[in-house]
């Protein structure tokens, strides 16, 4: 009876030995595009879940493809230790197009500014940002009414993607 529960004590140990600690402070937990369509514009939205202890001192820069073309987006902020989940957005972007996969990089920065983790994933979106409105359809803290957001007719005018990239 001594032997099987050191035998079993062993196996116990020697499989939690074998475990690797997670690469890396940070996993990538969710991705998406947010259309907001009250405000009339959207951005992407990536979150991380910690997998460590965060030191104090660290910080993210987000880098992400720009639909429109031109230079990539950058979202930079500081990362606090008791943070268990980080919310990752991008500046407002324009011509997001359905079922195209878009690049992401995270960088996580120590103290001394080292990189200790780099992230890369993709966000796809299932709209095309077409289905916007042109201009917020309200303004205002009160959220009154935009008159510019509608045409001659009352319709809300959408936006118009000819100016995208195919």
């Amino acid at each position: 009876m001594m032997k099987t529960a050191l035998a079993l004590a062993a196996i116990v140990l020697a499989m939690t030995g074998c475990q690797r600690p997670p690469e890396g402070f940070f996993s990538v937990n969710g991705r998406i595009f947010v259309f907001n369509y009250r405000l009339a514009y959207a951005h992407y939205l990536v979150t991380l879940n910690s997998t460590r202890a965060v030191p104090e001192g660290m910080r993210y820069v987000a880098r992400f493809e720009n639909p429109a073309g031109g230079e990539t987006l950058v979202a930079e902020r500081k990362i606090f230790p008791a943070q268990d989940k980080l919310v990752i957005e991008s500046p407002h972007v324009e011509c997001v197009k359905k079922d195209r996969p878009y690049a992401v990089k995270i960088e996580i920065f120590d103290a001394a500014e080292k990189v200790v983790q780099t992230l890369e994933t993709a966000v796809v979106s299932d709209l095309d940002q077409r289905f916007l409105p042109r201009e917020p359809l309200v303004t205002g803290p009160a959220y009154q009414p935009n008159a510019n957001a509608r045409d001659a007719d009352g319709k809300i005018t959408m936006r118009d993607a000819s100016a995208c990239p195919a």
